[in-house]
């Protein structure tokens, strides 16, 4: 019996001393770990990203999808949405995508109420009106406070139309180790409208500053002290700062008015901090703000201009949610009897750009196989008894035409010809490289109203062009839309009219060709070169330009990622003089776009229809 006690007291003993022995070799492995662990390997801080969404459900699926795609450990991410007084899908929305994600997040404060509808006082859906403000000032601050309460690291305000396309944004922020800092997002237009100010006056309005534009062009790049920054804002909720921060308490003297960010930015000038804004990479877009005198559809076609934006390198489209249904617009071929789009089968991405862009605009267009130029040859030529015209030569390089250029000339023709066959009254044509304006739809609407009214007899209408000789041209008596237009190059759009298709082929111009953007100003007899001109009558097209233009190419000689099929390609007559003249053509687009860019106003705090046609007309000197 002793000898058995003496056993099984052993026999714990060493149980026991495997166990201390395990123990301290785990204490030890996991020490040593944690030791060498990288930093890379540390929890990154938490992060409430908040957003306060009204009437934006033209913008979530998109706004949703890129938040989605942050590189951020959803598990350290706690969401914080409020919505109220819409009057679009958007509530459907949240609650579609947040039942699909909740789960992936560290948490989800959500307040969504379906039962206002738009405020008692406002005028429009984009009305910023006092209830409105105020409800946003109590949001904003209440989103702080909940982002205090739960003791995140940070939080993220950003807009529910920003379109956020940098995946690194959170972290680039967090590392600049500021108190309140913002990325710098560029304009859904053309021109310097973004999301902070330069400076601001001592009662909180905006006023210009030498510096800002630099920045905005990042001329000076890295992060620079400002005034104001909105829209997309990171605050550190450890810097000793923080606390005294606020959207909703004015601090002593403020005299400014009951506005969210410019209170927010007086409490941070009051503890001797400043807001910072980083432009050292591309973040995304900001949309400019629209007043009450625009409406709901206004801000759509706004966000589609984004999305259109966003494909001019022919990227891909913007990323959007998978976990939300996007109903396809309704597509209609914008009271024409034909829409056409001409592209090159061996351009792929330009087709699909295009196409992706129709289906934003809800537009219904048909697409015509371009005649590629590189398979032209002399047996071709002489087949269609196409001769050049007599005398040609081309007026930058003195060369004979370019199997490109035939190739353009005959996939217009083609158009022209189905025209007539088909007996249309009138149809758009399109060529696969534009870059369509914002609003583009109302304002063409707008364009064909007046025609209509006042010009009914009009056989051409350029809505984008490049102009040679601006001086010549003037305006439509009693027409702030449209113009004569005089000696211009390019077609890559245009309206065209049953008379004026039959005028073009009268001509037969198969056997006197000149480049089609060279055909069309003869036959509206403002051609500078008489010899050229003289062989083609009758020239009586009645022809008109949109101005300001409703769209422009998507890129300029010179500038990256610009190709020309037309030009890529050989001269039809080998004994032609050589080329000369190219260098030229391209430091004078350049010049000519370097002008535009520096005549744009500083858009911040304008009103939005000012700033609107500011931009415009800087975009439309770019092409005189």
């Amino acid at each position: 019996m002793a000898l058995h006690c003496l056993t099984c007291r052993r026999i714990i003993l060493g149980l026991a001393l495997i166990f201390c022995f395990h123990n301290l070799i785990s204490t030890k492995t996991q020490s040593t770990y944690l030791a060498n662990a990288q930093p890379s390997q540390k929890l990154l801080p938490t992060v409430v990203i908040s957003t306060i969404v009204r009437n934006k459900a033209h913008a979530l699926p998109w706004f949703l999808g890129l938040i989605e795609s942050l590189d951020y450990p959803k598990d350290r991410i706690a969401l914080w949405i409020h919505s109220d007084h819409n009057i679009d899908n958007t509530t459907a929305i949240l609650k579609e995508w947040l039942t699909a994600v909740s789960s992936l997040y560290h948490s989800v404060e959500v307040k969504i109420d379906e039962k206002k509808r738009g405020y008692t006082d406002e005028s429009s859906p984009l009305h910023w009106s006092e209830k409105r403000m105020h409800n946003v000032m109590k949001k904003r601050q209440n989103a702080l406070e909940y982002a205090r309460k739960i003791w995140a690291d940070y939080i993220f305000m950003v807009d529910a139309d920003v379109v956020l396309e940098n995946n690194k944004t959170l972290q680039i922020l967090m590392a600049q180790k500021r108190l309140v800092i913002g990325p710098m997002l560029n304009s859904s237009t053309e021109g310097y409208y973004s999301n902070f100010w330069g400076a601001m006056s001592e009662k909180g309005y905006y006023i210009r500053s030498d510096h800002y534009a630099n920045i905005v062009d990042r001329d000076d790049m890295g992060v620079f002290p400002v005034p104001m920054v909105h829209t997309a804002v990171l605050i550190d909720l450890h810097h000793w700062g923080s606390p005294y921060l606020s959207y909703i308490r004015k601090p002593k003297g403020y005299t400014g008015p009951d506005d969210d960010i410019i209170i927010f930015a007086h409490t941070v000038k009051a503890i001797g901090e400043t807001m910072h804004v980083i432009n050292s990479e591309y973040f995304g877009r900001v949309m400019l703000p629209l007043n009450e005198k625009f409406t709901l559809e206004h801000d759509q076609s706004h966000f589609d201009y984004i999305k259109l934006e966003s494909m001019v390198e022919e990227v891909p489209p913007l990323y959007s949610s998978p976990h939300v249904y996007i109903p396809m617009k309704p597509k209609d071929k914008l009271g024409f009897d034909e829409v056409y789009m001409i592209n090159l089968k061996r351009r792929p991405a330009r087709r699909f750009r295009m196409m992706k862009a129709f289906e934003y605009l809800g537009i219904d267009a048909k697409i015509i196989d371009a005649v590629d130029g590189k398979e032209l040859n002399d047996t071709f030529l002489e087949e269609k008894g196409i001769k050049q015209l007599p005398g040609f030569a081309d007026p930058y390089h003195g060369r004979a035409m370019k199997m490109g250029e035939i190739g353009c000339f005959l996939s217009h023709y083609q158009i022209w010809q189905e025209v007539v066959e088909k007996n249309y009254e009138k149809v758009v044509v399109f060529e696969d490289d534009v870059r369509f304006e914002l609003f583009f739809r109302s304002k063409l609407a707008s364009i064909m109203n007046e025609v209509e009214e006042n010009i009914k007899d009009w056989d051409l209408i350029y809505l984008g062009r490049k102009r040679l000789q601006k001086d010549k041209e003037r305006m439509v008596e009693g027409s702030s839309r449209l113009a004569w237009p005089h000696y211009s190059y390019w077609t890559i759009s245009y309206l065209l009219s049953n008379r004026g298709a039959r005028k073009l082929l009268a001509q037969e111009p198969l056997g006197k060709m000149v480049p089609v953007d060279e055909y069309l100003p003869i036959m509206f007899d403002k051609h500078p070169e008489t010899e050229w001109r003289l062989q083609f009558s009758p020239r009586d097209m009645l022809s008109l330009s949109a101005d300001p233009f409703l769209v422009y190419p998507t890129h300029y000689t010179g500038e990256a990622n610009y190709f020309s099929d037309t030009e890529d390609s050989v001269v039809i007559d080998k004994g032609t003089e050589a080329e000369k003249g190219g260098d030229q053509e391209e430091k004078q687009d350049r010049e000519e776009a370097q002008d535009a860019k520096d005549s744009v106003v500083d858009a911040n705090r304008l009103e939005p229809e000012a700033a609107v046609e500011k931009l415009q007309a800087a975009r439309t000197k770019q092409e005189l």
